[in-house]
C-alpha cells in the first residue's frame, strides 16, 4: 500500500506592484536609492558642517606626524618652484622675456598644484574610504568635496607666503589683487567637478589613481606653468588649433587669471581673449556636469 504525501499548494509571489504598494503604505524605501537631484542638493547643503569639519580635520592630521607640521603646505610648492626654476629657468632659458619670472613661476605652481591635488584626492575620495561610505548614510559628494575644499584651505594658507614673495620681488599690492577671489572661486567649481567625476571612475577602476599622476604630469606641461603661453602663441611654427587649445586650456585659464591679478607686469594684453567668459564656462561645465555625473551613480558607491 502506497502512501502519497499531499504538499500544500504553492502561494503565488506577490507581484512587484503589489510589493511596492506594501512599501508605500508602510513607509518603507529602497536603502541606498537614488535620490532626485533637488533632494540630493538638500541633502547635501544640510551637511555643509560636516564637510568643513571633515576638510580641516583632514587638513590638520595632514603633516600631523612630520616635525615641520604645517610648514610643509607652503615648503612643499615652494621646493617645486626652485627644482622647475633651474630646470626651466636656468638651464632651458624659459625665463627670457618673461618679466618678473620667479613671481610668475611661483603663482603658476601655488595655482597648479591647488589643481592637481584637488583632482588626485577627488580620484580616491570613495574608494579610499569605503569604510566611512559603507558604515554611514550620507550623500556621497560630500567626501570629494571636501578633499578640495581641503585643498583650498591648503592653497589659502600658501598664499600669505606667496604675497611675501611678490612683495619681496618687487611687485607692489594693488586694487586687482581683489580679482584673485572670482578667479579662486571659478577655480574652486572647476577643480570640484572635475574631482566629483575623477571619484566616480576612481570608485569603478580604483587603477585609475595611479594613472592620474602621469596624465596630471602632461597637463602641467602643456598649461603654462613654467613658460609663458602667450610668447609660444606668438611664433608662426604652431598650427593655430595647437595655440587655441593652449590658450583655453582650464588649468592655464585659471593659473593666468591669478597671475594678472596679482603681478602688475602681467598685463591684460598677454590673457586670451574672453578669458573670463572662458573661464566661467569651464567652471560651469565642469562643475554642473561633474556633479550630474557623480550623482547618476549615488546608489552603486561601496557596492561590491
Amino acid at each position: 500500500m502506497s502512501q502519497v504525501l499531499h504538499t500544500p499548494p504553492r502561494t503565488p509571489a506577490p507581484a512587484d506592484a503589489d510589493l511596492a504598494a506594501l512599501a508605500a503604505r508602510h513607509g518603507l524605501s529602497v536603502s541606498g536609492a537614488r535620490p532626485s537631484l533637488p533632494e540630493y542638493v538638500r541633502q547635501l547643503w544640510a551637511r555643509r558642517h560636516f564637510i568643513t569639519a571633515f576638510a580641516t580635520a583632514k587638513l590638520t592630521a595632514q603633516y600631523s606626524q612630520a616635525k615641520l607640521g604645517q610648514l610643509w603646505q607652503v615648503m612643499t610648492p615652494l621646493l617645486n618652484a626652485a627644482v622647475y626654476y633651474f630646470i626651466f629657468g636656468v638651464l632651458l632659458g624659459t625665463k627670457h622675456g618673461v618679466p618678473d619670472y620667479v613671481p610668475f613661476l611661483v603663482t603658476g605652481v601655488f595655482v597648479w598644484t591647488f589643481t592637481q591635488s584637488s583632482i588626485m584626492a577627488g580620484t580616491r575620495a570613495i574608494s579610499g574610504n569605503l569604510g566611512l561610505v559603507r558604515a554611514l548614510h550620507f550623500p556621497r559628494a560630500a567626501l570629494p568635496l571636501s578633499f578640495c575644499l581641503q585643498q583650498l584651505q591648503q592653497l589659502l594658507f600658501s598664499m600669505a607666503a606667496l604675497a611675501v614673495i611678490l612683495l619681496c620681488f618687487g611687485v607692489p599690492v594693488g586694487v586687482s589683487w581683489l580679482l584673485a577671489v572670482p578667479a579662486l572661486f571659478l577655480q574652486f567649481t572647476f577643480n570640484a567637478g572635475v574631482s566629483m567625476a575623477m571619484a566616480r571612475m576612481g570608485a569603478r577602476t580604483p587603477d585609475i589613481a595611479q594613472l592620474m599622476p602621469f596624465v596630471l604630469r602632461t597637463w602641467m606641461y602643456v598649461s603654462g606653468v613654467m613658460w609663458s603661453i602667450d610668447q609660444l602663441a606668438d611664433k608662426d611654427s604652431l598650427p593655430r588649433v595647437v595655440t587655441l587649445l593652449l590658450e583655453t586650456n582650464p588649468a592655464a585659464i585659471y593659473i593666468d587669471l591669478m597671475r594678472f591679478a596679482l603681478i602688475d607686469s602681467f598685463h591684460a594684453d598677454r590673457l586670451p581673449a574672453h578669458v573670463w567668459a572662458i573661464a566661467t564656462g569651464w567652471a560651469l561645465l565642469a562643475g554642473i556636469g561633474g556633479f550630474i555625473y557623480f550623482w547618476k551613480a549615488e546608489e552603486t558607491y561601496g557596492r561590491g
